[in-house]
């Protein structure tokens, strides 16, 4: 039987799949290179990761390859990518809440974070704000008032990646440890407060007013409210079944995936966006750690290796940092960094100090809240999407997200007289763990 040539396919399915998994290829391949070379290099894969999604970009590859890039990105690529994208982050902020024993952190460590969330959010807020009122003729949309657009870009700047900061936590051996567990509650209450800020400007913004932001909001806390009760019992029986079993059977884990994407529809149809209800799903499964380590096993590799790549990719499509260096450009640039790295650091320093840590736990919190990377991005994606920022001032914000997110390691590694040009070891990270397993014990 001869063949049918591929360009004779006629088939707009057929024709989607042809123009959607070369895109894919090339997203994991660049993505594992960068990914590995930023290990190397004593940074966190992650920024590698963020930074092949720029490479592939207007910036990077379509400059060089303008046609290539065009050919390989197509506009019936990119929405796919985008709900690639959407899955993936749900299902990681899912994976994160899962991991995350809030239910045993140490005492007070509760109020301390909160305490920390706030602190490292409103310096930020305000000095965001400050360089949005300042530069808003020359970065915002004719059509954004200076108010609106100063609130947006506070709002940016006070955001902390929670996933990324898990996953700095986790490669460090980290993620369990007192400065760890007291971060992650941290960044936590940080984006909580963040998507009812954003869902307050997107309201606005649609002109939806008040109400439309009361509702929202209203609307989130009943859900998270109903999931951490009455969704938390009735899945503690799964739990207590896969404990005995030993493992998770498909049945199980087919319940777990439609939970978590029922949870992401809900407060995407309710436009707090669907990393939210991921991550509240997370928290809302059973603590076991036979059951915790089932789903880990089906999912984390799939989300890491795929599609959260894919989402650095789709962002670095609307990124474009030609023109950095020119005066008009670099000024707000530096500006905004400042805001953001001040903003956290100053804030989170004097928390921890009041509360009996010492300087350098002081600087090592400090650092880890200034790690950026997704949560920004999604921010930033959200407000370019919802005509509140221009494509310029989506570049310079991805720009922000980058030298923040890369800066976080090595400061966190030197205020805590660590190394900083690698990462510990696997046999490293494993005593340390162990270590803190026995101390808990």
């Amino acid at each position: 039987m001869t063949p049918i040539p591929l360009a004779a396919t006629q088939d707009p399915n057929v024709q989607l799949v042809l123009d959607v998994l070369p895109a894919l290829l090339v997203i994991l391949i660049l993505s594992a290179l960068c990914g590995k070379l930023a290990v190397k290099i004593g940074q966190p894969r992650v920024v590698g990761e963020m930074v092949a999604g720029i490479a592939l970009g207007p910036t990077l590859f379509g400059r060089v390859f303008p046609d290539a890039q065009q050919t390989l990105f197509a506009p019936s690529v990119k929405p796919v990518l985008y709900v690639l994208s959407t899955i993936g982050l749900t299902l990681f902020m899912f994976l994160v809440g899962l991991g995350l024993d809030h239910e045993k952190a140490p005492d007070g460590y509760r109020r301390t974070a909160t305490a920390l969330a706030l602190s490292s959010m409103v310096p930020a807020l305000l000095l965001g704000g400050a360089v949005g009122l300042v530069f808003h003729q020359e970065l915002s949309r004719s059509d954004i008032s200076p108010s609106m657009f100063a609130f947006f870009i506070g709002g940016a700047l006070a955001v902390t990646a929670f996933p990324m900061l898990a996953r700095l936590l986790y490669d460090q051996g980290l993620e369990r440890s007192p400065i760890g567990v007291l971060a992650l509650l941290a960044a936590a209450v940080d984006d909580a407060v963040a998507w009812c800020f954003l869902a307050l400007l997107v309201a606005f913004h649609g002109n939806e007013g008040l109400l439309g932001g009361a509702v929202t909001i209203g609307l989130s806390i009943i859900f998270a409210v109903l999931v951490l009760t009455l969704g938390r019992r009735l899945l503690r029986p799964l739990g207590e079944r896969v404990r005995v079993q030993g493992d998770m059977t498909s049945g199980q884990f087919w319940i777990v995936v439609m939970a978590v994407l029922a949870a992401g529809w809900f407060t995407e149809a309710i436009g707090v966006y669907a990393v939210f209800g991921g991550f509240v799903m997370g928290l809302a499964m059973p603590r076991d750690p036979a059951f915790q380590r089932a789903v880990r096993q089906r999912l984390l590799d799939l989300v890491q290796v795929l599609l959260v790549p894919v989402f650095f990719a789709f962002s670095g499509l609307n990124t474009r940092i030609d023109g950095v260096t020119q005066a008009a450009t670099l000024l707000p640039l530096v500006a905004l960094l400042l805001a953001a790295f001040i903003g956290k650091y100053s804030g989170c320093m004097a928390v921890m100090r009041s509360r009996g840590f010492s300087w350098r736990e002081g600087s090592a919190m400090g650092a880890l809240m200034n790690a950026r990377g997704l949560m920004i991005l999604i921010f930033v994606n959200v407000g370019l999407a919802e005509g509140i920022i221009n494509q310029k001032t989506f570049s310079l914000l991805v720009l922000v997200a980058l030298v923040t997110s890369a800066s976080a390691l090595p400061l966190f590694n030197l205020s805590l007289g660590r190394s900083v040009t690698k990462l510990p070891s696997q046999q490293a990270v494993a005593e340390a763990r162990a270590a803190e397993e026995q101390l808990r014990k």
